[in-house]
């Protein structure tokens, strides 16, 4: 992965800035997208610590606008783009019956319609390369569903089937596209769970522990590389068995 270009969002934190030094040590320079500067700096700072690459971009993938001058900083730091990892999302859970129109629109533009319009900002320099790696992180929930979370449930299987058509539309051009769906994992939107429910959860999980950024980050890392190369529109399943199609 030499000199590859890799553009990772919501890198701040979790499962994106286990992603960042997953790919940085496999020899990819890594520009860092999230809203926090402060959180991505630091984790900019490890990074190059460790003799890694490290660029640092801000973004609000609820705003077009901003996808567009993240992705303008970013190629004029390095001229392109070849690998992304739709990662950012966001939460506002509430039954169905009483979710507002806010949070419904909240999540499907930041979760699912900031995903596509990063695409759109990568794709005419794979196009142009023929080479490319697509990688959105969707969720367990966007493959079994979940109460209480139809709007995430629908962001991140919305991510599924933008994988899939994609997947289909960029393969001549030698661009794979893939998911990657953790199930629950330690992260911040995890953390506020109480033991009781973390317990639960545990039990329900045939490997019995809850996952790890790492573990994800590991996964993404193999689909971006040139082992993956024959695997494309592709869903893998970081869940501990927790479900099984």
């Amino acid at each position: 992965m030499a000199n590859r270009i890799a553009f990772i969002t919501g890198a701040s934190r979790g499962i994106g800035r286990a992603c960042a030094f997953a790919l940085s040590g496999s020899g990819a320079k890594v520009v860092l997208a999230a809203r926090q500067l402060e959180k991505l700096e630091a984790v900019a700072a490890e990074i190059r610590a460790a003799g890694g690459e490290a660029f640092v971009v801000p973004i609000d993938l609820a705003s077009q606008e901003s996808i567009k001058e993240a992705f303008a900083k970013a190629s004029k730091e390095f001229g392109r783009i070849d690998i992304l990892i739709n990662n950012a999302g966001l939460t506002r859970d509430g039954l169905a019956l009483r979710m507002k129109r806010d949070d419904w629109d909240a999540v499907l533009q930041t979760n699912l319609s900031g995903a596509f319009f990063c695409i759109q900002q990568v794709l005419p320099a794979m196009v142009r390369e023929r080479w490319g790696r697509i990688v959105n992180i969707t969720s367990v929930v966007g493959e079994s569903g979940n109460a209480g979370q139809s709007n995430y449930a629908a962001s991140k299987a919305g991510l599924i089937g933008l994988t899939k058509s994609l997947a289909q539309e960029l393969a001549s051009r030698n661009i794979t596209v893939n998911a990657v769906a953790p199930g629950f994992v330690e992260t911040d939107m995890t953390a506020s769970l109480s033991e009781a429910v973390r317990a639960k959860i545990t039990e329900a999980v045939p490997l019995k522990r809850i996952g790890r950024p790492e573990d994800v980050a590991a996964a993404v890392n193999f689909l971006v590389s040139d082992d993956a190369g024959y695997i494309t529109g592709h869903v893998l399943d970081v869940n501990g068995g927790m479900f099984m199609r």
